[in-house]
């Protein structure tokens, strides 16, 4: 290895020796704070090393990994959202009887999985990551092994997991058989070059059904709800962000290479996947009472609408779906790090009864669980509105009028849950003692600093970003280029 390939992958080289320094300490000293400080240091450190590597890039390091523009973007996006789930976890920790500190050493290695998969440019550095991400998130799932359902929340996973893992391999072994290459590269040029044979076409099925799996797409979502519902909030949001930015970073450097036009055969593949994710998430979410299921459904039908804008392909597509990431990140860290902040020590925060009254009690928390499900309904004057202008924009631009109806009418529907979440929020408190209390609302929580500070950041830049979105997307731009 060169001096240059050891300054491209300072980043990973952080995020592998932060979970070493944290298994070191933890084995001769256990304290939860120095634990989540150390995981905030490393996390710290790696976005800190980010520059350091850019001036190198694109640099290619062997075959396997591609440190560009776009793949430190992705890894920025991956870093800070681990940094703010830390400080999240640190607060909700803090009131479990489990052994804290395992948690954030699963964390960091979760997301050097996570930032190896965006900076992926062969298979083997590809299924590598994946693996390293998902094992993590067997653990992180299961974590609170009192609680039966986040035991089987992990069980649901690995099983899952393993399936959709044998989906990627199989389509591996498919398209290597077929150009002869696990070059991420030299697969897109054997796909470009002409019409793609069998063999590559049945791959490149299987691939997008892994991912589908890894990214809770339709029909590929039964996970979703019963993970989320049974995991610990803060491996929630991590999953919801870092590991399906992680996986959609790759798809889209993927299959952005290969093209995904009106004359691909995957065109219809991806098309049906988005459409049925739009529909099927926000119809299954109107009837949710649980905030967590609700939110879940939720993520399945923002996937889709990113699907709107990978598939308008072009330079504005790219923009549009990275941006819409970026926004999705920041108001569901700000939507799970309110559950996080009210959740108890004997369960979690997440049936809508919970949060009747909440503006009374705890307006602060209230003023930032509404903004952030505005965002998700798209608000003007939110991040999510902005994102998903911009993906309209792309799929009207490519005269994608399907998907961009059905986009505009996922969102109409999604109003309904969403509002019925703030409905609660600002609504009299329900007396406990009464026959239709079915759970009582939740008591003002002490707030601790750190999910505090991280809360009151996610709200300046959800406002920041729906308001002046102008650097964010002259970054993208700068970044999408390398795509």
């Amino acid at each position: 290895m060169t001096q240059a390939d050891a300054l491209a992958l300072l980043p990973l080289a952080i995020l592998g020796m932060a979970p070493v320094a944290l298994m070191l300490v933890i084995a001769f000293y256990r304290n939860h704070a120095a634990a989540a400080l150390i995981a905030l240091g490393g996390l710290l450190l790696a976005f800190l090393s980010l520059p350091v590597a850019s001036r190198l890039a694109p640099h290619a390091v062997a075959p396997l990994l591609i440190i560009d523009r776009y793949a430190l973007f992705y890894m920025g996006l991956i870093i800070a959202s681990s940094f703010f789930v830390t400080l999240l976890a640190y607060g909700y920790f803090r009131r479990q009887r489990e052994q804290r500190e395992e948690f954030y050493l699963l964390l960091l290695l979760a997301t050097l999985g996570s930032a190896a998969l965006a900076a992926s440019s062969h298979f083997a550095s590809f299924f590598l990551g994946l693996e390293i991400l998902s094992i993590s998130l067997v653990v992180m799932m299961a974590y609170l092994r009192e609680r039966e359902h986040s035991v089987e929340a992990g069980l649901k996973y690995l099983i899952l997991a393993a399936a959709s893992t044998s989906f990627l391999l199989f389509g591996m072994a498919l398209v290597y058989a077929e150009v002869g290459t696990m070059e991420l590269s030299g697969v897109a040029r054997a796909a470009a070059s002409g019409a793609p044979g069998p063999l590559l076409l049945a791959g490149l099925s299987l691939l997008i059904i892994g991912i589908g799996f890894k990214l809770a797409l339709v029909p590929f979502h039964m996970w979703t709800p019963d993970v989320y519902q049974g995991a610990p909030v803060p491996a929630t949001a991590f999953v919801a962000t870092v590991s399906k930015g992680a996986v959609f970073a790759l798809l889209l450097r993927t299959f952005s290479a290969i093209g995904v036009d009106r004359a691909s055969p995957l065109m219809p593949i991806f098309s049906l996947i988005a459409i049925a994710s739009m529909l099927a998430g926000n119809l299954l979410a109107l009837r949710q009472n649980n905030v967590k299921r609700l939110l879940a459904y939720s993520s399945i039908a923002h996937l889709g609408y990113a699907l709107v804008g990978f598939l308008a392909g072009g330079p504005l597509a790219a923009v549009a779906v990275t941006y819409y990431l970026v926004a999705y990140s920041v108001t569901i860290l700000g939507a799970f790090g309110v559950v996080a902040v009210l959740s108890g020590e004997e369960r979690d925060a997440e049936e809508i009864d919970n949060y009747r009254g909440l503006s009374g009690r705890h307006p602060w928390l209230a003023a930032s669980f509404t903004a952030m499900l505005f965002s998700l309904a798209g608000i003007p004057l939110t991040a999510g509105f902005v994102g998903k202008f911009y993906l309209l924009a792309a799929g009207v631009r490519s005269d994608l009028w399907v998907l961009a109806l059905t986009l505009v009418l996922g969102s109409a529907i999604s109003l309904y849950y969403y509002l019925r979440v703030v409905v609660a929020i600002s609504a009299a408190p329900t007396d406990v003692a009464s026959p239709s209390a079915s759970t009582p609302p939740c008591a003002a929580p002490a707030l601790a600093l750190s999910g505090g500070l991280a809360l009151a950041a996610l709200v300046l830049l959800l406002i920041w970003l729906g308001v002046y979105p102008a650097p964010l997307i002259h970054l993208i731009r700068q970044s999408m280029g390398a795509l």
